[in-house]
């Protein structure tokens, strides 16, 4: 039987060999936000064998929208020569199409790495004043963020499109604006940090209306060619914020407005969340988005088996599978998982040597 795994899709305008997608994931080795080696090493690794697309990590679109001082950015003429560099490596060797996540930390930001403990930086760390809907910190012992006002909002909503213009200009072929994990455009629809009074909270309307401006002017520039997505949260996991109707509501008006595709994942915006982490946790939600609406939807959520992803794909629980810790631990995971799905896939051209009809006998 034909895998549904490894069967082509088409992602908006962009075509995809196969349904694996490699999530986000935040790498801290950025240098002043521009990418290095470092990312040359992760990137064209993941773009010989580890799926059909491969996001690049929060991709910030200010200094200031940053989590960490170590977190990569696109805000600049240096961060874009530095990631120009990552991108055509991945073109010319790589087989994977390529996308990147658009990120603002909001009052996530000015914190440490995950390494160093992922706490809110101290005064000697070189802190920044955080920006978020409402002055509402994190958690206790965070900064207490600025709440923003109209000229903020305008100044981060053109971040966002010059960021995307810089990406395009790079040439990825999937964009995603990152609205999920309690980062700033999570934090306007989530009632448990928006707390404003004007036409930005209040109602799912209203809460929804800032993150919806960045998709309009996203669409409005970026060319037909270019996938345009988002990453939502199906929950909050704390009583009282994000609820599947909110999930629902938001993901029919990114499809009015000509989204491409969701990702849907789950979390990370309120330190009392209860999370029930287990295989495939969150692919409850991507199902209940297919089953709500047409737009494409990302399963994600410790997925890291191959029969476990085929069959979240052939029981319409996503279209699409997001692995991130299994793709670290494994580069060439679609390789082993066309092996153990009995599925043809091909070899980057320098790597045909070592596929298993030349020396599997």
């Amino acid at each position: 039987m034909k895998s549904h795994l490894f069967s082509e899709y088409k992602l908006g305008p962009v075509m995809l060999e196969n349904r694996i997608v490699v999530s986000p994931m935040c790498q801290y080795m950025a240098e002043d936000g521009s990418a290095n080696d470092w990312h040359l090493m992760h990137y064209g690794n993941m773009s010989i064998g580890a799926g059909g697309l491969i996001m690049f990590e929060a991709t910030h679109v200010s200094s200031v929208g940053r989590i960490t001082h170590k977190c990569l950015g696109l805000y600049s003429d240096q961060n874009e020569q530095a990631l120009k560099r990552v991108v055509d490596f991945c073109r010319t060797h790589g087989r994977a199409k390529l996308g990147i996540q658009l990120a603002h930390s909001g009052r996530k930001g000015s914190a440490k790495t995950p390494m160093e403990g992922m706490s809110s930086l101290g005064k000697d760390d070189s802190p920044w004043e955080t920006l978020a809907p409402s002055a509402l910190p994190f958690a206790d012992g965070w900064h207490t963020p600025k709440a923003m006002q109209k000229e903020d909002l305008e100044r981060v909503k053109q971040e966002f499109l010059s960021a995307a213009i810089r990406a395009v200009r790079l040439g990825f072929d999937v964009i995603e604006l990152h609205a999920a994990h309690g980062y700033l455009l999570n934090q306007f629809l989530s009632p448990l940090s928006n707390h404003r009074t004007d036409e930005y909270g209040g109602a799912a309307e209203n809460r929804m209306r800032f993150p919806l401006e960045i998709l309009d002017a996203l669409k409005q520039t970026i060319p037909a060619s270019v996938a345009l997505g988002a990453r939502i949260s199906g929950t909050d996991w704390v009583d009282g914020g994000i609820s599947e109707d909110d999930m629902v509501e938001f993901t029919a008006a990114l499809e009015a407005r000509g989204c491409d595709f969701v990702d849907v994942t789950s979390g990370q915006l309120d330190p009392r969340q209860q999370i029930p982490f287990a295989p495939g946790f969150n692919l409850p939600f991507s199902k209940k988005v297919k089953s709500s609406a047409k737009i494409a939807a990302m399963g994600v959520g410790m997925i890291t088996n191959p029969l476990q992803a085929e069959d979240a794909i052939a029981t319409g629980s996503a279209d699409l599978i997001a692995i991130a810790r299994a793709a670290m631990d494994d580069p060439r995971w679609a390789w082993h998982a066309a092996r153990d799905l009995d599925a043809p896939i091909e070899y980057a051209k320098n790597y045909q040597r070592c596929h298993p009809s030349v020396w599997q006998r």
